[in-house]
């Protein structure tokens, strides 16, 4: 059986499948970015929980990242579509059917990255912060 952690990080990364553009967990940045563009889900860090009692639970601010890249020469374009759209995806449902408190992203940072031989990538890394609880920190 899964961990809520784990869930909720399968949950998101489902979100992200309904895109238009390629949703991987965990994956590199490959060679060719899809031309509707490429979200990789990183599952980031929980954090230091705060710990209530009676009953025990642990409360996490889990910190996981969106790494949004695309390519092209209408980069700019496509790369503001990408993320009104994971910002639409997330507001849906701030709370992926209950497995969460709530879910939100932060404003990404973009950076045009240069490429050898080809156009560049337009990339940011976009900060998504999962609240939810546990009664055990390894569960």
């Amino acid at each position: 059986m899964p961990t809520p952690r784990e869930t909720i990080l399968a949950a998101l990364h489902a979100r992200l499948s309904t895109l238009s553009a390629t949703a991987v967990r965990g994956e590199v940045l490959p060679e060719r970015v899809p031309s509707a563009g490429l979200l990789i889900l990183r599952d980031g860090e929980p954090g230091e929980p705060e710990v209530t009692l009676s009953p025990l639970r642990y409360h996490y601010q889990h910190r996981a990242e969106i790494e949004a890249v695309v390519q092209g020469a209408d980069r700019d374009a496509a790369f503001d579509t990408l993320t009104a759209s994971i910002g639409a995806a997330i507001s849906t449902d701030r709370t992926l059917g209950g497995l969460c408190d709530w879910v939100e992203a932060e404003a990404p940072r973009p950076v045009d990255l240069a490429v050898d031989g080809a156009v560049s990538l337009k990339a940011a890394v976009i900060p998504v912060i999962l609240h939810y609880s546990t009664a055990d920190p390894l569960a």
